[in-house]
């Protein structure tokens, strides 16, 4: 955790941009009833039955030290989704970098 957190205190160079990566599964749901709102003397009533549309994939790359932020939405949650992902970001995002440090726990791809 300490090697960590010595990469986290680097300068800002813009040859070695430090990035953060992570991915997220998220559900699509939409409202099976539509809220109602406040009226004078009621709060809001929401109803909490919803329909599934699936699952998306959420890559997200930040730079902290430039306030930079990269969001990609993927159907799948692949290796070969990470991969292109990973390509993306060295071809298009930091294409002049001589070396980008990438701090991430892809675990499970």
């Amino acid at each position: 955790m300490e090697r960590v957190l010595d990469v986290y205190k680097r300068p800002y160079n813009a040859d070695f941009p430090v990035v953060c990566m992570d991915e997220s599964p998220k559900q699509l749901i939409e409202e099976g009833r539509p809220s109602q709102g406040m009226k004078p003397g009621q709060e809001a009533r929401v109803d909490y039955e919803y329909l599934r549309h699936g699952v998306v994939n959420i890559f997200m790359a930040n730079e902290p030290l430039k306030g930079k932020r990269f969001v990609e939405v993927t159907a799948f949650k692949t290796k070969k989704d990470w991969a292109l992902f990973i390509k993306k970001m060295a071809d298009d995002w930091y294409p002049k970098a001589k070396k980008i440090t990438l701090v991430m726990d892809n675990f499970k791809t």
